[in-house]
């Protein structure tokens, strides 16, 4: 806990992460939106649509490569995520549901890359274990509170509310990291030993 508080970019990345699932997170809506559409074949492509977004991304991410501000690149990402989900609170029909919904899953997955990347770069080995018990309570902890939040608020209001507040205020959240954590958002990849010996 010492070791991460002194390190903006490590707080950064667990920030966003949460702060992208508590909010904008929208599988407890998934019946929901399915009852408006073909039920259970809706139901089955809504909870395999993020994951067709993040496999697409994962088949073609050698261009993380080139990305050397890993910081922005996460707020970035978050940020998309967050949009998307608010588009997915408009979708009229399912295939634009689905489609927003893999935009998110290519997000997050673009998010989880940068925040990975840097975690490798600036965890000192000794710490490694701890720090990653650390990021496994956001994991953990924030797509749970997020689905709580969402199911709370379509039962008080509606699921178009819940799904577009949450993602207005991801979006929000988001960018209100750059300036309170300059650090994290000025981030950038660290040198390869390639680079370093070229030098």
């Amino acid at each position: 806990m010492r070791y991460a508080r002194g390190r903006q970019e490590l707080i950064g990345t667990y920030v966003v992460d949460i702060v992208a699932m508590i909010f904008a997170m929208p599988i407890a809506l998934f019946p929901l939106l399915a009852e408006r559409w073909s039920g259970a074949t809706a139901a089955g492509w809504l909870y395999s649509s993020m994951a067709i977004g993040s496999l697409a991304v994962t088949l073609f991410s050698g261009w993380s490569s080139r990305v050397e501000r890993h910081g922005a690149a996460v707020i970035a990402a978050a940020t998309l995520w967050g949009v998307a989900i608010v588009a997915l609170g408009f979708a009229p029909n399912l295939p634009i549901a689905v489609a927003c919904l893999a935009v998110a899953g290519g997000a997050d997955m673009v998010s989880g890359m940068f925040r990975q990347t840097i975690w490798n770069q600036t965890i000192p080995s000794e710490l490694r274990g701890r720090l990653s018990g650390l990021e496994m309570m956001s994991y953990m902890t924030g797509p749970l509170l997020g689905n709580a939040r969402a199911g709370y608020l379509a039962t008080r209001f509606d699921a178009r509310l819940s799904i577009v507040s949450g993602g207005v205020l991801c979006v929000l959240g988001v960018v209100l990291c750059i300036p309170l954590l300059p650090a994290f958002f000025r981030y950038r990849s660290a040198p390869s030993p390639t680079a370093v010996d070229s030098d």
